[in-house]
């Protein structure tokens, strides 16, 4: 039997909250096993940013886990600590800098406290409809899908540990292990491209040790706010409000029902996360509604498995840190291209919702504006005109014999209470996560 609290979550006081929420905690194997089941998101935006934009992998590693421990002090349930992924995919296919990167995290980090202590962040989710965020979110999957491709393309070899063919076997071993619950693709992925590096650079796997690592001082430039702001978190700011607060506490009710999470609690955790870590080097991070359909559905069903998962994370951080830092700077270009494009492809799947013709035609014209004129922050503002000039009624898209019930782009929070994982943001779990009514 599940302990109940006698007060409700958002009365209780932060001592009283964390005993409470311990008392939840389980440590079996399927706690274990549930903690891997977003791995397929984290690992790919690690690596990738690690390799390509010179993120430091032991700071972001450690600051990984660090929230992964407090997330489990502060909710009951596995809720998932998610990269963000708009951030990560405009890094990777944009070159931003470390600075840049960690800029970013802290602005949006910064406006969704705000909308969260105000009570605004309901606000938001209102006056942004659906069809603009999955436009985002498929003009950003398309460019993680095509990013991964070209560094497939960039080995330039047929055979090899590092070549087309490599790239094509970590395809059938994601496709072949799309819906296994013992085997997460992206771990398997990870160990494979680990063991191609120590065959390439045997140094490597000499200089690999224990050691003390923590995380430095990492200074931002006001600069790097300016630049990172349109070009990673303005597109970020939609998608966390409603992946990472509205839809995941949506999630949770359907899933925790006497252990639901609460829109503003949640959004203050968002907010506060990547404030002080942006300074040491983290990588921006939140909460997913994909990542908690994972992990439930690999077996995790309290916090248990998110304090595992954070603790493995600091130890590896801390004492592995640095040679793993040398690991994902010489991480095989293929293997890593195959876990992007993958990621990318189920960001771009949870577009599919969008079946009237205004939503589609709004969500394509939002992702083509961001691919076309490759800027996000005009795609989301020609995206939210179009919604809006149709929720008025200047165009119409339907003929009168199809569907005139849906002429207009839905509010992300019409249909909350009805979120599923189907229409949820998730770059690792599968969309036939089972809902218990």
């Amino acid at each position: 039997m599940e302990p109940r609290a006698k007060t409700s979550p958002s009365r209780r006081t932060l001592w009283q909250l964390v005993p409470q929420n311990l008392r939840y905690a389980r440590f079996n194997r399927h706690e274990i096993a549930g903690s891997l089941g977003d791995l397929g998101t984290f690992l790919p935006l690690l690596v990738g940013m690690s390799a390509q934009n010179g993120l430091n992998f032991a700071s972001a590693l450690f600051f990984a886990g660090l929230f992964n421990i407090v997330t489990g002090l502060t909710f009951s349930i596995p809720m998932a600590v998610q990269p963000m992924k708009a951030i990560a995919a405009v890094a990777l296919t944009e070159g931003l800098t470390t600075p840049q990167i960690l800029a970013a995290g802290a602005t949006v980090s910064l406006i969704i406290l705000i909308l969260g202590l105000s009570g605004g962040i309901n606000w938001l989710n209102r006056i942004v409809p659906r069809s603009v965020v999955r436009g985002l979110q498929l003009a950003l999957g398309l460019t993680l899908l095509m990013k991964g491709m070209q560094m497939v393309s960039a080995t330039r070899q047929w055979w090899g540990l590092d070549s087309y063919l490599m790239g094509l076997v970590c395809a059938v071993i994601v496709l072949l292990l799309f819906f296994s619950r013992r085997i997460p693709a992206a771990l398997l992925l990870f160990g494979i491209g680990m063991m191609i590096t120590v065959i390439h650079q045997p140094a490597i796997w000499q200089n690999l040790g224990l050691g003390l690592t923590f995380p430095a001082w990492s200074p931002i430039a006001i600069n790097d706010f300016v630049t990172a702001f349109p070009k990673a978190a303005l597109p970020q700011i939609p998608l966390t409000t409603l992946n990472s607060v509205i839809a995941v506490c949506a999630l949770s009710v359907d899933l925790f029902p006497t252990r639901a999470a609460d829109p503003r609690k949640v959004s203050i955790s968002v907010g506060m996360m990547n404030l002080v870590a942006c300074w040491f080097g983290g990588m921006p991070m939140c909460h997913g509604a994909g990542g908690l359909a994972g992990q439930y559905r690999f077996g995790a069903r309290t916090n248990g498995s998110i304090l595992f998962l954070g603790a493995v994370k600091i130890v590896l951080a801390i004492t592995l840190g640095a040679s793993l830092m040398a690991i994902c700077q010489s991480f095989p270009q293929s293997v890593l291209g195959v876990m992007l494009a993958f990621s990318g492809m189920e960001l771009a799947l949870v577009c599919r919702d969008q079946t009237s013709r205004s939503d589609a035609f709004t969500m394509l014209l939002t992702t083509g504006a961001c691919l076309g004129l490759n800027n996000i922050a005009i795609g989301f503002v020609l995206g939210l005109a179009m919604a809006y000039c149709l929720k008025l009624g200047w165009f119409r898209l339907e003929d009168r014999g199809e569907d005139v019930h849906s002429t207009a782009p839905s509010l992300p929070g019409d249909n909350a209470n009805q979120a599923t994982p189907d229409s949820l943001d998730s770059a690792t779990v599968n969309h036939s996560v089972e809902i218990p009514r």
